[in-house]
């Protein structure tokens, strides 16, 4: 369906017809093959949780967060804590399925139902998960679940600087919408901002992808992938940057 005129000649953008909104997702577990999303619960997580940050020994996973590295396990926990009493955020502890321990920490922000736009941030995988099928099925159930709840819009931002999350968002099949400059102010340092989004009809192209991807036929039997996921979700990116 492409744009349509008004009857005084001016162009509009494509109707929406019908349109309800999406539905706010709920504090639930999510539960895949190799790693399982549980709401996050500070009595339950925080010790697992702040033992697989403390394996990133040099503090990388937090240089560009607008928190943390926290100085003892006691003001991560206080972290933890407040993350909870946020409103506006649902946060989720990342269960590797193997060893039942939590490896990493994601997010629903900017939740707004009425116009169907979701946001996937405040990730922070601990190299316990880097690098493994987890991270990408982690990404993988969060963005199933917004796009079954109706969203129209799912959004990654991160710092411009940050390549590793830039290239990250755009391996899980996140087209590139440019750069909003001085942004924000994050640790005494400007913060330009790169956006990244997968709209509704991006979806199932980008799920064959991930689904082909984290198929047990895709990988070996030292579990090597035999098709990389940038192979199969580069060709459905809008845009690159």
């Amino acid at each position: 369906m492409s744009n349509v005129f008004n009857p005084l000649g001016q162009l509009l953008g494509m109707p929406v017809t019908d349109w309800q909104g999406a539905t706010r997702p709920t504090p639930e577990v999510r539960g895949g093959r190799f790693c399982r999303l549980e709401p996050l619960n500070p009595s339950v997580h925080a010790k697992d949780l702040y033992a697989a940050f403390s394996l990133d020994s040099e503090g990388r996973n937090w240089t560009y967060l607008p928190y943390g590295p926290f100085e003892s396990f006691e003001d991560f926990t206080s972290w933890l804590i407040g993350c909870g009493q946020d409103q506006d955020v649902l946060f989720f502890a990342i269960i590797n399925l193997e060893s039942n321990t939590p490896v990493g920490i994601a997010s629903y922000l900017r939740i707004s139902p009425e116009q169907g736009s979701i946001e996937v941030g405040h990730l922070n995988f601990s190299p316990l998960m880097q690098r493994t099928p987890i991270a990408t099925e982690a990404m993988w159930l969060m963005m199933k679940e917004a796009f079954a709840l109706g969203f129209r819009r799912y959004e990654w931002k991160c710092n411009a600087l940050n390549r590793a999350s830039r290239r990250a968002a755009q391996r899980l099949g996140l087209s590139f919408e440019g750069v909003f400059r001085q942004a924000a102010v994050v640790k005494g340092h400007n913060r330009d901002t790169a956006w990244y989004a997968a709209i509704d009809c991006d979806w199932p192209a980008i799920n064959d992808a991930l689904t082909h991807w984290l198929s047990p036929d895709n990988f070996d039997a030292q579990g090597r992938q035999r098709v990389s996921l940038s192979s199969l979700t580069r060709p459905l990116l809008v845009a690159v940057g």
